[in-house]
């Protein structure tokens, strides 16, 4: 990652994906990745600038899946589409191994993984439509690499901010990131003293009418 994915990357630190998905409401902007679903019950937050790989079905003779990973960098997520295909997989365990071993900082799939005894004992961060044996060599093949893809109806660009965790997966525009972080950040801070009112005695009905928790991610009209 360059100084400025970092940056960026910095702004969501203490976050999750349900402010994130709040913040993105309250914005009216797209994002949250439908069906898309953590392999397992991640403890942290993966944030990380997207790179995006496509899929299409496969030619006569066929293409191959490629060797995108070669251009991965460290703490990127890679974001792949494979137009929500269940019947073969683009994903297996010797790219978990070599993904982490490059310090990929997850996967998400538009589709399928495999071999996910793999990802699950090395603790490598996936998020999939669901798991499946079958290969995609000969049944798919690539047809871009850092070019806008769909994620579970969201649209994602090289090198926008992808946000991750045991809830699903939210995909954030760059130009828009500070924006989103911030406003993340204040509904975090309501809904965090609202939390504090409840445990001093407050029902939840005066605690959530005191801090304005009905409006908070509703759209600005």
């Amino acid at each position: 990652m360059n100084h400025e994915d970092q940056e960026l990357v910095a702004l969501f630190q203490g976050l999750d994906t349900p402010g994130v998905s709040d913040a993105m409401d309250k914005l009216g902007l797209p994002g949250q990745c439908l069906g898309i679903a953590p392999l397992d019950n991640y403890p942290g937050v993966i944030v990380g600038p997207a790179f995006t790989v496509k899929y299409v079905s496969a030619s006569t003779p066929a293409g191959t899946v490629g060797d995108f990973i070669e251009d991965v960098a460290e703490g990127d997520v890679m974001v792949i589409d494979n137009n929500g295909r269940t019947d073969c997989t683009v994903w297996g365990d010797i790219m978990t191994q070599y993904a982490g071993a490059r310090k990929i900082a997850g996967t998400v799939i538009d589709g399928v993984c495999r071999d996910v005894r793999k990802a699950l004992g090395d603790s490598y961060p996936l998020f999939t439509k669901g798991r499946f044996m079958r290969t995609g060599k000969d049944r798919v093949q690539v047809e871009g690499v850092n070019v806008p893809v769909s994620i579970g109806t969201a649209r994602v660009c090289a090198r926008d901010i992808v946000v991750a965790d045991a809830n699903g997966v939210v995909v954030v525009p760059r130009d828009r990131v500070r924006e989103v972080a911030a406003i993340a950040r204040q509904i975090e801070t309501v809904e965090a003293d609202i939390r504090t009112q409840i445990s001093q005695g407050k029902t939840l009905k005066e605690a959530r009418e005191a801090l304005g928790y009905h409006t908070l991610q509703r759209k600005a009209s």
